[in-house]
């Protein structure tokens, strides 16, 4: 595997981003959307793990318009601890709209065009990405033929850009994994986004997590569940295969 770093130039500066490729022409491309935390080891991990199961992978910072790895408006290494910071993060996050991700994955793609196998590609996000997978998903659908989301937050909300507005725009799969309880994501709007999804000929699947919490999948956290987790691997890499 090849991991190096690259930057793409977009209407509003210069998008960091690092590549896992396995095998530029012949493997499936999987674009990885950073959750609410931001670029750090612990998403090369998962990226790694991805491209060992034959993908090539990109991860894109999406955050770059604010700073980059270890140079954001707050502490990535604090924000657990500090509400200040937290709330810092948090800010970061509302600010960083479903248009602006959806320009980022343009020039992604444009790229990716040129250098990679681009007839099937997968999208994968947490968190604050949720949406962003969703809406992107809508937005490339000719392109992007499987959609995974776990415990992503804001996927229906009461803007006129709400993600789940666009659900029925999607042609490739959506798989949509959920904690079981989640401050972040309530069971009625779980309730609200099933809901929606009857009135689309989109293949989904919302899926809610046994005894699980925000955050479930990354290891450093506290409401981590191994058996969770692992859960997801395999959820997300069958769709992945089935897809791609």
């Amino acid at each position: 595997m090849i991991e190096e770093p690259i930057v793409l130039k977009t209407n509003d500066g210069n998008l960091d981003c690092t590549v896992f490729i396995t095998n530029k022409k012949k493997n499936s491309l999987i674009i990885f959307y950073m959750d609410a935390p931001g670029i750090r080891e612990e998403l090369r991990v998962m990226c790694r793990r991805i491209a060992s199961n034959g993908y090539n992978v990109i991860l894109p910072n999406l955050f770059y318009r604010y700073g980059t790895e270890g140079n954001y408006p707050f502490d990535q290494n604090n924000y657990k601890k500090s509400k200040a910071e937290l709330e810092k993060m948090i800010h970061t996050m509302n600010k960083t709209s479903n248009s602006m991700i959806s320009d980022d994955t343009k020039f992604i793609l444009e790229y990716t065009s040129k250098n990679f196998n681009n007839k099937n590609i997968g999208i994968i996000g947490y968190c604050m990405s949720g949406r962003f997978v969703v809406y992107c998903g809508a937005k490339f659908a000719n392109k992007i033929s499987a959609i995974a989301s776990f415990y992503g937050v804001d996927i229906l909300t009461k803007a006129e850009d709400s993600a789940h507005l666009f659900i029925s725009k999607i042609k490739g799969e959506l798989y949509l994994g959920f904690a079981e309880k989640d401050i972040w994501v309530s069971s009625d709007v779980i309730k609200k986004i099933r809901a929606s999804l009857l009135n689309t000929t989109t293949k989904a699947e919302i899926e809610i997590y046994s005894n699980t919490d925000h955050g479930f999948a990354f290891p450093s956290r506290s409401t981590y569940v191994k058996e969770a987790e692992e859960l997801h691997w395999k959820r997300l890499l069958d769709l992945f295969k089935r897809n791609l």
